[in-house]
């Protein structure tokens, strides 16, 4: 009888050089993020006992010695902590009592029903766990621009190639960035996508909260996805979300099906920016829509790459700019960047003001030092496509450390003006 394949070879994470930082220093670590973005095996590499608390038996074992997380050779891994949430107390007072730096990991892929009975502020540090940047996949592998770099040093001549093409990066928006499913391609990799959605409703969702309708619920986040990348009102998402012989869902239903999303991570907002010296002035804050992964977003909508290449119309109508296809490489690249920033130990934003008349889609921040990045669907930019970089730079002088437009082309440069042109698969952390 054949052996059944092992799991595949580890894929290393930017969050790994992270987490060691931190485990040399802070005695328990929360990782956060969506089911299968990689927290539980990024975690368990570095435990030495592991206590997988979305196992019954697991739970009752805990639960019959709480102290027994405590016993064991650190560091300790428990695992989807939010099914015990009074793990984090009993970890938040070991930690209180003196517990030992890199003793404690705790993953989770949900916010507790029950908040746990203190915030664990100064005690336990949270990071996001995201999918697969470009830079951790097999387009993105040799990156030449480093936004750490850009931020610490301010944009300098690059140059590079590389043979990613519209195509590959369609692709890689529908292979999606969880790390299981990512090598997996045709059928297989749609129906893991399409069991990753219908598990969410069926299951993921129900567990925090009731849900009435189901089938509601799916059009609302069909109607989220077809928003992706903008800034639509919540209002306009809940009209999409009415179906044929159905009315629109009550703003109230919308409001829960919101907050159990963001409990699941599965909502990933990009925040407007507001400086912190108010140095730019009316400006809008409301947030970019993204899911936590846009293969969701694909999947969510049946959107397949023929469909994206030709610009087809898809899911509920949601007003954007270009295509849906555009809107897609645009959440790619955007959550790509947050996590090469969460690296470098910096926020990520999107920037827009009041009457529209300027936008740009990621604004990456260190205290004063600052990185502009514009995603455009094309190989070369227009000048078009810089007025909003110059009007910034305008503004911020010196403190915009690098302009950057993030497109599909061929090569890494730097323009006459200044401002730096990179394929998407060539900036890196």
């Amino acid at each position: 009888m054949a052996k059944a394949p092992g799991p595949a070879p580890y894929r290393p994470r930017i969050i790994d050089a992270e987490l060691t930082t931190l485990a040399a220093g802070l005695p328990a670590i929360a990782l956060e993020g969506a089911r299968a973005t990689g927290k539980t095996r990024t975690a368990g590499r570095r435990a030495q006992t592991t206590f997988r608390l979305d196992d019954e038996a697991a739970r009752a074992f805990i639960a019959a010695d709480p102290l027994r997380i405590l016993t064991g050779p650190h560091p300790t891994l428990l695992d989807e902590w939010q099914h015990v949430p009074s793990v984090w107390d009993r970890v938040r007072r070991a930690v209180d009592d003196g517990a030992a730096p890199g003793s404690f990991l705790l993953t989770g892929s949900a916010q507790p029903r029950e908040a746990p009975g203190h915030s664990g502020a100064g005690r336990l540090v949270s990071l996001r766990m995201r999918g697969l940047s470009l830079a951790e996949r097999d387009i993105g592998r040799s990156p030449v621009v480093s936004l750490a770099q850009l931020l610490e040093h301010g944009a300098a001549p690059v140059e590079g190639h590389t043979d990613a093409t519209l195509a590959d990066y369609t692709d890689e928006i529908l292979r999606s960035g969880f790390p299981a499913i990512y090598p997996l391609t045709g059928a297989a990799r749609r129906a893991q996508l399409t069991g990753y959605v219908q598990r969410l409703l069926d299951h993921d969702i129900p567990e925090l909260g009731s849900v009435r309708r189901p089938q509601t619920l799916r059009r609302w986040l069909a109607a989220y996805a077809a928003a992706t990348a903008t800034t639509a009102a919540h209002e306009t998402i809940r009209r999409a979300a009415a179906g044929a012989d159905e009315p629109a869902p009550a703003r109230s239903t919308t409001e829960v099906y919101h907050e159990l999303l963001m409990k699941l991570f599965i909502l990933d907002p990009l925040p407007g920016w507001q400086p912190s010296d108010n140095r730019l002035r009316r400006l809008a804050l409301p947030a970019k829509h993204h899911l936590a992964d846009p293969a969701l977003a694909a999947t969510l909508l049946s959107a397949g790459a023929d469909d994206l290449l030709h610009g087809r119309a898809l899911g509920p109508a949601i007003p954007r700019d270009g295509p849906l296809l555009g809107a897609l490489f645009e959440s790619l690249v955007t959550m790509s960047v947050r996590i090469y920033a969460g690296a470098a130990e910096a926020e990520t934003h999107h920037l827009r003001t009041w009457s529209d008349r300027r936008e740009i889609d990621l604004i990456v921040s260190h205290g004063r030092r600052i990185v502009a990045l514009e995603v455009k669907l094309m190989q070369v930019p227009k000048a078009e496509d810089l007025k909003h970089l110059h009007w910034l730079k305008a503004q911020l002088g010196d403190d915009l450390r690098a302009a950057v437009v993030v497109t599909t082309g061929a090569d890494a440069y730097q323009r006459q003006d200044g401002i730096l042109v990179v394929p998407a698969a060539l900036l890196g952390p």
